[in-house]
């Protein structure tokens, strides 16, 4: 049917489609590391896009295994799915069960009516003073961090690698938020998703084949195994919370998100077809822990290596944040003010999105422009190539210069798409926002950093985009 359209692409092979020459193309644009720091990275991290590209032209299909993709790179065609078809395209069964036992049916995995529902539950966690109140949460455990380094420096450490901490402390962010104060037992249940994550990762480069989660490999053993635990230690948390209510000690489960969803479920007799279960509260759990810990951590890690790269830039933000905020800690109503910072922020997401690609998969036949696209057909947008795309954004186009956010010819959710585009865009990218200013402006009043002579420039995908050996920088304090 795409081959009448005139779409074509790679053949692919039985059963593995053309999952072999898309690994084999990556091992091989990854071998080595990058000789310099520079920006131009598409042919590394997506040389299978770069190639067919070439060959095919900016439609293609490919194979994974057995599910037909087709990479879309046409903006304005991308816009139209993402806005108009939201709830009739998007993840596909593949998807699903490669996170079957990581996050379940959360809101990132959930489909039509179920993604609105869940959706429409979870949002006010999100906006307006709820997502305020975050605030404070978000400044106590940075001051944590920075004390954390200041320890670090003052016993002679020049070199600190930024990753682990920018994971660890988005970690305790995320656990605050959705936990409160079962906080300690909430960074138990990140320790074991964070393994859970790279075993399911591992596994599902084998779900190409049919019937293969069925196989008792030892990755199936061993996620079974960690999805228990996770769930008993969530299941216990959420417990003691209904004996306080039963008890009378408490009128409500509390006001975090997961005394929010509990709420819900006590509440939730709309008789509309959805109930929200402890399965699924255990799973929405799961899905904004992953999704609202280690993306900002990513986002923060790379803005630091470009901001310890660039130190003109780096003290252009300083300034900036010392005249907005003085000797204040960052709040929420100075945050609008940090116009430097958003814009380096948003330059830093424009290079290094967290997520590459964006897949979508038709539930029916819809027309997208000129195409026709059958049921079943996956559409994958591209959001790295679509975000170093010299068309769109100019000859600089892999130059770190965020001067390009000061105004706005920029299109977002056309051009610029890092928490995606339309009704199903990322339901916590204020969140996100807001984090990585108050951390980012936090870290800067202290500390002026450069980036270390050990550091490696080797972007990989690991489902996100994560730098191979970590970024190890030089760490001054400022008083």
């Amino acid at each position: 049917m795409m081959e009448k359209q005139g779409v074509r692409g790679p053949k692919p092979r039985l059963l593995t489609g053309n999952i072999l020459e898309m690994a084999s193309l990556v091992s091989q644009s990854t071998a080595n590391d990058m000789d310099t720091i520079h920006h131009d990275v598409v042919a590394r991290l997506l040389p299978h896009y770069v190639t067919w590209s070439q060959q095919y032209g900016k439609r293609f299909i490919y194979w994974n295994g057995i599910e037909p993709r087709m990479c879309l790179s046409e903006t304005d065609l991308i816009k139209e799915l993402l806005c108009k078809y939201s709830t009739k395209a998007g993840k596909s069964w593949l998807q699903q069960q490669g996170s079957k036992h990581f996050i379940g049916k959360g809101l990132l995995m959930a489909n039509g009516h179920d993604w609105h529902h869940q959706r429409h539950i979870v949002a006010p966690a999100f906006m307006g003073d709820r997502l305020k109140s975050y605030a404070g949460n978000m400044v106590e455990c940075t001051k944590w961090m920075l004390e954390s380094l200041q320890n670090k420096v003052s016993l002679g450490e020049k070199e600190i690698e930024i990753g682990e901490y920018m994971t660890r402390l988005t970690a305790d962010i995320i656990s605050r938020t959705e936990f409160d104060s079962s906080y300690e037992k909430g960074k138990q249940i990140f320790h074991r998703l964070t393994h859970l994550q790279q075993f399911c990762a591992q596994a599902s480069r084998h779900l190409c084949f049919p019937g293969s989660r069925f196989f008792p490999s030892k990755y199936n053993k061993k996620i079974k195994s960690l999805k228990m635990e996770v769930e008993t230690l969530l299941m216990e948390i959420i417990q003691s919370r209904k004996d306080c209510v039963e008890i009378g000690r408490s009128s409500s489960y509390g006001n975090d998100l997961l005394g929010m969803l509990l709420n819900e479920m006590q509440n939730n007799k709309r008789g509309n077809g959805f109930s929200l279960d402890l399965q699924l509260i255990m799973d929405e759990c799961k899905t904004f822990f992953f999704a609202g810990h280690e993306t900002t951590a990513l986002l923060l890690t790379w803005t630091v290596m470009l901001l310890a790269s660039n130190p003109s830039w780096q003290k252009k933000v300083r300034d900036e944040v010392k005249q907005v905020c003085g000797d204040q800690t960052p709040s929420v109503d100075h945050l609008p003010k940090l116009t430097q910072l958003n814009m380096v922020i948003n330059e830093s997401l424009r290079l290094y999105p967290p997520a590459t690609v964006l897949p979508r998969m038709a539930f029916e036949d819809i027309k997208l422009g000129d195409l026709l696209i059958p049921k079943g057909l996956s559409i994958w947008i591209p959001v790295l190539a679509i975000h170093h795309s010299e068309e769109l954004w100019g000859k600089d186009v892999n130059e770190f210069n965020p001067d390009r956010f000061s105004s706005k010819p920029f299109s977002p959710g056309r051009h610029f798409m890092p928490f995606a585009a339309g009704p199903r865009n990322c339901i916590g990218q204020s969140f996100a926002m807001m984090e990585a200013k108050i951390i980012l402006a936090m870290l800067i009043s202290k500390f002026s950093f450069n980036i270390s002579d050990n550091y490696r420039h080797a972007p990989v995908v690991v489902l996100t985009i994560k730098p191979k050996y970590g970024v190890q920088v030089y760490l001054k304090p400022l008083d």
